[in-house]
């Protein structure tokens, strides 16, 4: 059953859209199997394919893998993109556990009670505590760890790209970071993602937060 990779999700970003770019930089090609019923989500659950009860669900190489992080490292890692040994590997995952944090930030977004003050909260931390990391790292080197590509290279320029959708001029005070930024949009796999038509997902909508809430169950605003 190895064939295909498949992804179960939301038609939307949310915690796989960093499983699709890293698939998409990786060249690896993939179907997508979208939740919009609460019914599908059920059955999954009632097959047994959802270990804690969530998505998202990837199958890849006969295994149905859950936890976001457990799938990124195993794709990571199968397509040499998780460091040459146990330091650089670590490095990388501090690196991709960070943005991650930041990333997720973003996904409560169109779920929240106050918006705006989740922004002006993703704001201040981005420059003040995820920033300055990656661009003290890359002054100099033209990528994050062992001098070639990584999966934390991969997740950074997402979440730089998905920075400056809400806050324009915020790479700025950030010149390494930015110009970091210019040399991965112009790989071709990630310049044809950012292309119309992709299976870049856009920015979420009402449509997006509806299913998501009736697939889930979810009931009042998230914190």
């Amino acid at each position: 059953m190895s064939g295909k990779v498949i992804l179960h999700y939301f038609n939307g970003r949310g915690k796989m859209e960093s499983i699709r770019w890293l698939l998409t930089v990786l060249e690896v090609e993939f179907d997508e199997h979208y939740l919009t019923s609460r019914d599908q989500y059920l059955k999954l659950l009632n097959d047994g394919s959802l270990l804690f009860q969530q998505v998202p669900l990837v199958e890849i190489d006969g295994l149905k893998l859950v936890q976001t992080k457990a799938i990124l490292y195993y794709i990571a890692e199968k397509y040499n993109l998780h460091g040459k040994d146990l330091k650089e590997r670590v490095t990388i995952n501090m690196y991709s556990e960070g943005l991650i944090d930041l990333m997720e930030m973003f996904m409560m977004l169109p779920f929240a009670a106050d918006p705006k003050s989740k922004l002006d909260s993703i704001q201040s931390k981005a420059n003040e505590r995820y920033l300055p990391v990656f661009e003290k790292a890359l002054t100099g080197p033209l990528y994050l760890v062992g001098g070639k590509l990584s999966l934390a290279d991969v997740l950074l320029v997402e979440c730089t790209l998905m920075l400056e959708e809400k806050f324009p001029g915020i790479m700025k005070e950030f010149p390494s970071l930015k110009a970091f930024q210019g040399r991965m949009i112009h790989i071709p796999a990630i310049s044809r993602f950012l292309q119309p038509g992709s299976k870049r997902k856009p920015q979420p909508d009402e449509g997006y937060v509806k299913t998501v809430v009736e697939v889930l169950n979810i009931t009042g605003p998230l914190p």
